[in-house]
């Protein structure tokens, strides 16, 4: 990358790699979080998806997983089947994101309590772990 101003040479520039914009950079997007905070410790199909992340357009749902997909996040498997059936989990490297958004989550009800606001969406405190014993909304929709 060169960096050019008026009358001047060009300057090289060495890229710049940030920990923080990468990350926001996988894991940023309005439901992407979400999806990977359902998927923890489980595999879902599209439609079990489209339930859990209820205001995400069957559209958008399918763009976010495909940029997750993209960046070695999530897996898809697609069954040879009619209707196809296409279930979603996470990779090694999407299972290793789950402390951040443990992180986030936490943040995010100490800021809401702090304002005077109680947790009430469909995701559940952090448990320790993943896997059976995770808390990411045990199959519960915004509706229940």
């Amino acid at each position: 990358m060169t960096v050019t101003r008026k009358g001047t040479a060009a300057i090289p520039q060495s890229p710049v790699f940030c920990p923080v914009e990468t990350t926001i950079n996988l894991i940023g997007g309005k439901y992407k979080p979400l999806i990977l905070w359902k998927l923890a410790g489980k595999t879902l199909r599209f439609s079990q998806l489209q339930k859990e992340v209820s205001t995400a357009t069957p559209k958008m749902l399918t763009q976010q997983l495909r940029e997750l997909e993209h960046a070695g996040l999530v897996n898809r498997k697609v069954f040879p089947v009619v209707p196809p059936k296409v279930e979603y989990s996470l990779t090694a490297l999407g299972r290793s994101i789950h402390p951040v958004l443990e992180a986030m989550y936490r943040w995010g009800t100490g800021y809401l309590e702090g304002n005077g606001h109680t947790v009430n969406c469909n995701m559940h405190p952090p448990a320790s772990g993943m896997g059976d014993s995770c808390c990411c909304c045990q199959g519960q929709s915004a509706r229940e």
